[in-house]
């Protein structure tokens, strides 16, 4: 016990002793998936097939070590993450850094964009709705996130951490307002909203010349702006902030270049929209029903809008608010400086088994467990910002015959599992199914990572607003009392290595609308959550080791797929790979889109990591300078198979001419490549013919 006792004390005698100043790496690499062809992840919408490419996906990666302590928080532009994609980055890690990065001190945090190629989970339920696992979309995903954290290991300098946080209003809204109202009265009025407004923001700034390198912000907000009639990969409104960031603090330098990286992640959003309008009944214009988010009973005409006239524009309005705010915060002045160790702790948890003693309002206790997953009757309604397929009406709690029916023919769930998920009447009974291999995560990680007085908890799904608050609390009131910062500032990075689906509150539960249907441990998942966080933020403070926890299987080897290699590609007579289908006009003004079209083939034979299957060129006396490429905002490629027996492909290249574009020559560019019937894929080139932007 004495020596317990001397560690701790230890513990907090360095958190007062180490000096200010980190060695901070910060990188970011193109991690874009195969933009054709594929299902986005997100919906679960088997007709939302990529068709081309708006905005470039990234990964984002910050290092922070104090000289004894190393630890990695990385952003990724895509849905979520899993087991698989963090274990084939560490392993790729180790063959370049020994054990420097490890599961303890490495998260990976979806932004959580629904357009963006799927497919790469290894559940089966996960990857269904992209028709089976599709090794591209893996492949892209895990070479740009180990580049991401290649780049920011090998720029490691001195550097500083700043902490500023600021209310951002008119952003977000709660899609659930019925589930919320379900939480205790005396809770909610604790709390001016329904949603969380905090931004949260950490600033890099490099020692040698006080010049920022990086910053992460976290703000409660879903990238569903763009919704499930977009076939273009898009990082949506988080992934557009992010870019706009970039470029004001790298002197406007195109997309994925320059030396500060900044990153939107992932927080509490799990009952959160951005669609500001709110829903209404496309085809009355009326308020739907608050409970159900129904319109005469029928979920599909159930929509949430907004803040624009369209999910383009609004995409744009929402980033644009995000990154007001963030510049806001960047430049404010006197921010709190970030000092202390670096800290991390990890543990793998098998949730079924998990249990805990709670302390019920009548002040008796009573012992808690998990349930195997299972997903409830509401989840196939979808939300507002989506809505599924199968004509669910959100908030249901009892069964239906058929799908009773159908359900069961998949598994039959046991009356012990009926019963431990209630009120959730069980419509997949994931958790006792296991053909061909799990359907949806039983073991997940637990993780914190403490930058001084900075603690980011995480979470492995979509936690609700009540929901991250109550865990904020507990972390924070848990590393207070085991002698931990009293200005210890709790983040909940949601979406972290592997996904679960939603964490409501057992209060929101009750209701089963889509979140709390989709809450796949039962009623007392957050509440185990919270006993478990507040044991890794115990143990972090007391120098206590922690079992690892059961090892995650790895199910690489019995993964099915119904989608087929990128078949082979052909031109029409007289035509050549990169042919200039339709020029340009040969003059244009600001505000004009100009569109070519090319004889092309698939964007899925190569991502073009670092590259562009677009660029958008200006004459600069002998040579031309890229002025945008497919990761712009202003382009759009377009892609389609006009020919299926021919294997013919075009491209169409969208470009808006802004108000900011100079006058002068300008040319389009198409990169791509194709595959022969011998299998060789072939990289090939077009250009338009010049024109004037007048």
């Amino acid at each position: 016990m004495k020596s317990k006792a001397v560690l701790h004390f230890l513990i907090i005698f360095q958190a007062s002793q180490i000096d200010a100043d980190y060695q901070i790496g910060v990188g970011r690499a193109d991690c874009t998936g195969p933009v054709a062809e594929i299902i986005f992840m997100g919906y679960a919408k088997l007709s939302q097939v990529g068709c081309g490419l708006h905005l470039r996906q990234f990964s984002r990666a910050f290092i922070v070590d104090d000289g004894d302590n190393r630890a990695v928080f990385v952003s990724i532009d895509s849905a979520t993450m899993n087991h698989g994609v963090r274990r084939q980055v560490l392993k790729n890690l180790a063959a370049l850094y020994n054990d420097t990065y490890t599961e303890k001190n490495l998260v990976l945090s979806g932004t959580h964009s629904h357009s963006t190629p799927g497919g790469f989970l290894m559940d089966l339920m996960l990857d269904i709705p992209s028709l089976g696992f599709v090794q591209e979309s893996f492949d892209t995903l895990v070479d740009g996130i180990t580049q991401s954290i290649i780049n920011a290991h090998e720029s490691m300098v001195q550097g500083k951490i700043f902490l500023t946080s600021g209310t951002l209003l008119d952003a977000n809204i709660n899609r659930s307002p019925a589930s919320y109202l379900y939480n205790p009265e005396e809770e909610r009025a604790k709390y001016d909203h329904d949603v969380d407004k905090e931004m949260v923001q950490l600033k890099f700034v490099r020692s040698s010349d006080n010049q920022p390198i990086g910053a992460i912000n976290w703000f409660a907000v879903h990238p569903t702006s763009m919704n499930n009639t977009n076939c273009l990969v898009s990082s949506d409104n988080v992934g557009y902030a992010s870019i706009q960031l970039e470029s004001h603090l790298n002197n406007g330098s195109l997309p994925g270049t320059g030396e500060f990286v900044g990153a939107f992640a992932s927080s509490n959003l799990g009952d959160v929209s951005p669609n500001t309008k709110g829903p209404i009944c496309i085809d009355t214009g009326e308020e739907c029903d608050f409970v159900s988010s129904t319109c005469n009973g029928n979920v599909k005409t159930c929509i949430a809008f907004g803040p624009g006239d369209n999910m383009v524009e609004s995409t744009s309005i929402i980033a644009g608010k995000l990154l007001d705010k963030a510049k806001e915060l960047f430049h404010q002045e006197d921010p709190d400086e970030v000092t202390g160790p670096v800290r991390y702790i990890h543990q793998y948890v098998d949730m079924p088994n998990e249990k805990a003693t709670i302390i019920l309002s009548n002040g008796t206790e009573k012992e808690i467990q998990g349930c195997p997953p299972a997903m409830g009757f509401s989840f196939a309604s979808g939300t507002t910002d989506g809505p599924g397929e199968f004509g669910f009406a959100q908030g249901t709690t009892t069964n239906n015959p058929l799908w009773d029916a159908l359900s069961n023919f998949i598994s039959l769930p046991t009356k012990e599992q009926v019963d431990c998920h209630a009120p959730k009447p069980i419509l997949l009974n994931t958790g006792e199914v296991d053909f061909p291999y799990e359907w949806q995560p039983r073991i997940v990680t637990t993780q914190i990572l403490l930058f001084g007085q900075i603690a980011l908890i995480a979470v492995p799904g979509e936690f609700t607003t009540m929901s991250g608050r109550r865990l904020r609390d507990a972390v924070q009131d848990t590393i207070i009392s085991n002698g931990g910062p009293e200005n210890t500032k709790p983040v909940i990075t949601g979406h972290s290595n592997v996904y679960t689906n939603y964490i409501a509150t057992p209060e929101e539960y009750q209701l089963q609308r889509y979140e709390g249907a989709s809450t796949i441990f039962g009623p007392q998942t957050l509440n185990l959550y919270i006993k478990k966080y507040k044991e890794l933020a115990a143990a972090m403070f007391k120098g206590e080791s922690l079992d690892p926890g059961p090892t995650p299987p790895d199910f690489s080897s019995q993964l099915i797929t119904l989608v087929f290699p990128a078949a082979a590609d052909g031109t029409a007579l007289g035509q050549n790979f990169g042919d200039c289908l339709q020029q340009p006009s040969e003059s244009v003004s600001s505000g004009d889109t100009v569109v070519v079209k090319f004889a092309a083939g698939n964007p899925r034979h190569d991502s073009l990591h670092g590259s562009s299957y677009t660029s958008v060129e200006k004459a600069n006396g002998d040579d031309w300078l890229v002025v945008a490429t497919d990761a712009n905002w202003e382009t759009r490629y377009l892609w389609k198979r006009t020919n299926f027996l021919t294997g013919e492909n075009e491209v169409t290249i969208e470009w808006d001419v802004g108000k900011t574009v100079e006058p002068g020559e300008y040319r389009i560019r198409h990169n791509g490549h194709y595959k022969t019937k011998l299998g060789k894929i072939n990289r090939y080139e077009g250009v338009t013919q010049t024109f004037t932007v007048a």
